[in-house]
């Protein structure tokens, strides 16, 4: 089969539904993929769809880590799986944003202008800190100036609790990165 453009358009734990805009009415192609991902260990169904030109893959969710790392293989490396309920909204926006960019030219400059500065943020930051820690404290910042530290209210309260514990996962995950590092040196 001949490398296709395939966009995720929605995925829940057990079911992940992709757009193929080349397969749209056309069902020899799509049986085609349908064939291609059967043979994925833990995909339990594979349904076409196409007037839509699309494809929803239900899986095994016991055997979630295995279905995404064979998904990433059979699409080339394209499909990255969501590490956290975070990055799977952040994944959602920057398909959503990137759909857009590619039918506007005004939305093609916004997403081009926020990905340099995402990228400009973790090379600074040596890939510890991006834009949505950014976007977060700058929020619990902007909030506690705006209605005073002393006041007792929950939201920049949960705005600063939920900077730190974003902090603390992308330091986690370099710290355990660089563990393997240090165990085979």
């Amino acid at each position: 089969m001949t490398k296709m453009k395939l966009q995720i358009a929605h995925q829940v734990p057990g079911r992940i539904r992709m757009k193929v805009p080349s397969a749209k009415e056309n069902p020899e192609l799509l049986e085609q993929i349908k064939q291609t991902f059967s043979v994925i260990p833990g995909i339990e169904e594979v349904t076409i769809n196409p007037t839509t030109g699309s494809v929803v893959l239900h899986y095994d969710t016991d055997r979630h880590d295995e279905f995404h790392g064979r998904l990433e293989h059979h699409t080339g490396g394209h499909y990255k799986p969501p590490t956290n309920e975070i990055d799977a909204l952040a994944n959602k926006i920057e398909q959503e944003a990137q759909y857009l960019a590619e039918h506007s030219h005004t939305a093609k400059v916004i997403v081009d202008f926020f990905r340099d500065f995402d990228h400009g943020i973790k090379v600074a930051s040596g890939n510890v800190i991006d834009l949505k820690i950014v976007l977060a404290a700058g929020i619990a910042g902007f909030t506690v100036f705006e209605v005073g530290a002393t006041a007792a209210t929950p939201v920049w309260v949960t705005l600063a609790v939920f900077a730190l514990n974003h902090m603390i996962q992308a330091n986690m995950a370099s710290a355990e990165q660089a563990e393997p590092a240090r165990a085979m040196a």
